[in-house]
């Protein structure tokens, strides 16, 4: 696609991982990372009270290489959102995200997600709200959905996106389903509507200036590339979870590049590394061993992997060496070893 003219580069919206409720945490995030080193990562969605009233740092604090990291909030009080934006810029997030796409019965119940797409005036002075003060260092973006219930037209769901634009946003994630607000659980929302990604496209060609990234069904990096003839990016949410490696081949297909791809067990190396300091700062070993079941899926001793990490790695005091003693055919012993040895040299 066309550079856009300002400051925003469509590029760096090429590849996006989803915010995924109990998903998309921080040690998630820095796993996706090592998997991709040029996806646009996104938090779970947060909503503005979590932050202005509750653990500030446990919701926003992240590790410098997640970056660019966008925050995505849930809030429909203008004031608030702006607050929010506010402390996530002193964070260094560089995206801050509204969700108008949740179709949750909690998430109505606090006046925000999918529901606001009934109300475009109200989603505009969030909007105005964001880009405003401290928040306006960094790019305000909306996740949205084609419709609700039967406001579900092509001309409801352009003109949503141009009253939005005209407040001043200029980037859209668009999952390419509507949204049923009564009578489908969040997971049936997530596949029940049918894909409508021809409409994502029309959008794009119709509001050349936007960055438009489509969202919804694409698993597979020959997907991604064919969608980024008609759209900015592609923001891959499920499939990135149940299969992460995948992410090295999307990164790989979007963008290229001289480097060799790293191995599942460079991958575990590293990310060992990253959890013995969290570890070390009382992070429990199930909190970020979780992340790490799916990625030998689809991979020879896949389920020796998702086995002993479920037995060893989920007690109050396992530490680190349960993830490499997980590995495949040996390999998980033999490092284990080579650690032990290089720590008695060392005396």
């Amino acid at each position: 696609m066309n550079t856009l003219p300002g400051a925003l580069e469509p590029a760096a919206w090429r590849l996006c991982i989803a915010p995924m409720m109990q998903r998309t945490d921080r040690h998630f995030r820095y796993l996706a990372r090592l998997l991709s080193p040029h996806a646009r990562l996104y938090t779970e969605m947060i909503n503005t009270g979590a932050i202005l009233y509750g653990q500030r740092e446990r919701f926003l604090a992240h590790h410098p290489d997640e970056r660019p990291l966008a925050l995505q909030l849930g809030g429909s009080d203008p004031d608030a959102l702006a607050s929010c934006a506010g402390i996530a810029v002193e964070y260094g997030y560089a995206e801050i995200n509204l969700n108008c796409g949740c179709p949750s019965e909690r998430v109505q119940s606090g006046a925000f997600g999918a529901c606001l797409m009934r109300d475009p005036q109200l989603v505009a002075r969030c909007i105005e709200g964001l880009t405003g003060g401290a928040a306006s260092q960094a790019t305000v973006s909306v996740k949205t959905r084609l419709g609700v219930d039967e406001l579900y037209s092509y001309a409801y769901f352009s003109d949503f996106i141009g009253t939005l634009s005209d407040a001043g946003c200029r980037v859209f994630h668009v999952h390419a389903r509507k949204a049923w607000l009564q009578g489908l659980s969040p997971r049936e929302n997530r596949e029940i509507p049918p894909l409508e990604h021809a409409w994502v496209h029309r959008l794009k060609r119709e509001y050349p200036h936007l960055v438009v990234i489509t969202n919804g069904g694409i698993d597979n990096p020959a997907a991604a590339c064919a969608q980024l003839d008609a759209v900015d990016g592609v923001m891959v949410g499920r499939h990135a979870y149940a299969v992460p490696f995948d992410l090295v081949a999307f990164d790989a297909a979007l963008f290229g590049g001289d480097t060799a791809p790293p191995t599942r067990a460079e991958v575990v190396d590293r990310y060992i590394a990253y959890a013995a300091v969290e570890r070390a700062n009382g992070t429990p070993l199930r909190r970020l061993s979780r992340h790490l079941l799916n990625l030998y899926r689809g991979a020879a001793g896949a389920r020796h992997w998702r086995r002993l990490l479920t037995e060893h790695a989920m007690s109050d005091d396992a530490q680190t060496s349960a993830i490499r003693r997980a590995l495949p055919d040996g390999t998980g012993r033999d490092r284990e070893r080579a650690a032990q040895a290089r720590v008695s040299s060392t005396g």
